[in-house]
C-alpha cells in the first residue's frame, strides 16, 4: 500500500469497508431469524474490490453491482435500511417487496442499474449506458463486475467486444475470487492471468491485488479516468478468494482447509488497519469511534427494516408492466447541443475500402488473399494472373454477377465462405 490519498480518502475507504462486512453480517443475523425471506450471498474478504472501485467514481457515474457488491452500493449512496428492507421483502424497500435479492437500482439519483441473474448480462447493458451518455454529452463512466465464472459465458465475450468496438467509456471489474460456485479456476479457463481476455479485444488491462484496498482504488482511479478521456473500455482483473460458499445455504466443504487459512490470514480489512495503524493514520480511539458509528448506525437502519410493513396482498397484481409516465419519467439529459448529433452536422462521409485489408499472413504463415467487391472482372485481368498456382489439384473460378459486373471468387474466399456455413 502507498500512501498517495488525503487523510480523509483513506478514512473513507476504511470506514465502508467496515460498513459493508457490519450490514452483511446484520443480514446473516437477520437470516438465522428468518427474516429474510430471499437468498443471502456474502462478500466476505472481497470488500475491497467493491468498496475500492466504486469509490474511483463520480457521482454523475453509473454502475451495476452483482450480488456480491454491497460495498458498492453503500459507497454510491445507497442506505442499509434499504439493502435490509430488500431482502426482506418489505413494502418500504425500493421494489416495494417485490424481490427478496438485491435486483434492485435507482437511475435518477445514484445512477445504480438493477442487477441481472444471468452473468455477464450486465456488460452489454453497462456498455449501452456508457454509450449513451456520451451520445448526450454527459462524460460519464459506467462500470460493473463479474466474476471468474462469468467471464466464461457468451455474453461476456459479445459485450466486451462490443465495448472495444464502439471505444465505450466504461470499466469492467474482474473479480477473480478463485471459484464459482464449486468449480475451480483451474478446471474453467487454461491461464494465469483471466485479464489476458483482454488483449483478443484491442483493450487494455489491469491486475490488481483485490485485497489491498488502496491499490484497488489507485488501480480503478486511474481506469476510470482513461476511460472518461476517450481510450475506450479498460478490464481489471482483482485477484481474492471467496471465503463464504456461493450462499447461505452452501457450507463451500469444496474448499481446501489450507486455501481458507491462507486467505484468511490476508484478509483485506485487517491488512488495512495494520497500514492505517503503522501510517498513524488511525489510532485505537479512532477506531472506536468509527465502530460506534457503524453499530449506532445500523441499529436504527435494523429497527427501521423491522417496522416496515409487509405489502398489501392487493399490491400483486400492480408494477408488473411499467405503464409510461405515471409509472417512472425517465428523459434523455442533454449536455450538448442536439444538432451535434443530427444531420448534417452528424454526418459521416461513406469509405468503402479499408486501410490494411487486402492480404495478410494466415495463422499457418502462408499468404492469404482477402477479396472484396471491387476485385476486378475475370475479363480485364491478364491470363499471367488468373493462371492457379501448380498445386496438383484442378482450379476452382466461381463468378457471381452483381447489379453492375461480375465478380471473381478465388478458391480461398470460396473456401472460407463454406467454413462460415
Amino acid at each position: 500500500m502507498k500512501k498517495e490519498l488525503t487523510r480523509e480518502q483513506y478514512l473513507d475507504l476504511y470506514y465502508y469497508m467496515r460498513l459493508n462486512r457490519a450490514v452483511e453480517d446484520m443480514m446473516v443475523k437477520l437470516f438465522r431469524q428468518n427474516k429474510i425471506v430471499g437468498g443471502l450471498y456474502s462478500s466476505l474478504g472481497q470488500e475491497a474490490i467493491s468498496v475500492g472501485t466504486a469509490y474511483a467514481l463520480e457521482k454523475k457515474d453509473w454502475l451495476a453491482p452483482m450480488i456480491r457488491n454491497i460495498g458498492a452500493l453503500l459507497v454510491k449512496g445507497v442506505r442499509p435500511r434499504d439493502v435490509f428492507m430488500q431482502h426482506m421483502a418489505k413494502y418500504d424497500s425500493p421494489t416495494k417487496g417485490k424481490d427478496g435479492t438485491s435486483h434492485f437500482g435507482d437511475l435518477d439519483n445514484l445512477h445504480i442499474v438493477s442487477p441481472i441473474s444471468m452473468l455477464g448480462d450486465l456488460i452489454p447493458v453497462m456498455t449501452g449506458v456508457a454509450m449513451a451518455g456520451r451520445y448526450l454529452g454527459q462524460k460519464i463512466v459506467a462500470m460493473t463486475w463479474i466474476g471468474d465464472g462469468g467471464s466464461s459465458t457468451g455474453v461476456f465475450h459479445e459485450g466486451l467486444n462490443f465495448a472495444a468496438v464502439q471505444k465505450a467509456p466504461f470499466v469492467l471489474i474482474l473479480e477473480n475470487n478463485l471459484w464459482a460456485y464449486s468449480t475451480p479456476v483451474r478446471k474453467q479457463v487454461p491461464l494465469e492471468n483471466l485479464a489476458d481476455r483482454a488483449k483478443a479485444y484491442g483493450i487494455d488491462s489491469y491486475i490488481v491485488d483485490g485485497n489491498d484496498v488502496v491499490a484497488v482504488f489507485s488501480t480503478a482511479k486511474e481506469a476510470v479516468e482513461r476511460a472518461r478521456a476517450g481510450e475506450g473500455p479498460i478490464l481489471i482483473e482483482a485477484k481474492s478468494f471467496r471465503r463464504m460458499g456461493h450462499a447461505q445455504h452452501d457450507p463451500a466443504e469444496y474448499v481446501p482447509k489450507e486455501m481458507r487459512a491462507y486467505w484468511e490470514a490476508r484478509d483485506p480489512i485487517a491488512l488495512y488497519e495494520k497500514f492505517l495503524t503503522g501510517e498513524k493514520l488511525l489510532d485505537a480511539k479512532g477506531r472506536k469511534e468509527i465502530e460506534e458509528r457503524i453499530n449506532t448506525l445500523l441499529a436504527e437502519e435494523r429497527d427501521f427494516a423491522e417496522n416496515s410493513p409487509m405489502p398489501p396482498p392487493e399490491f400483486a397484481e400492480t408494477g408488473v408492466y411499467c405503464t409510461g409516465d405515471d409509472c417512472h419519467k425517465i428523459r434523455a439529459k442533454w449536455e450538448r447541443p442536439i444538432a451535434e448529433v443530427t444531420p448534417p452536422r452528424s454526418s459521416v462521409e461513406a469509405v468503402w475500402t479499408v486501410p490494411g485489408f487486402g492480404s495478410g499472413k494466415g495463422s499457418g504463415g502462408a499468404h492469404a488473399p482477402i477479396h472484396f467487391g471491387d476485385t476486378p472482372p475475370a475479363e480485364e485481368r491478364s491470363a499471367s494472373e488468373r493462371k492457379p498456382a501448380n498445386t496438383g489439384k484442378p482450379a476452382m473460378k466461381v463468378t457471381t454477377k452483381t447489379a453492375s459486373k461480375k465478380t471473381v471468387k478465388t478458391p480461398a474466399a470460396s473456401a472460407s465462405r463454406k467454413a462460415r456455413r
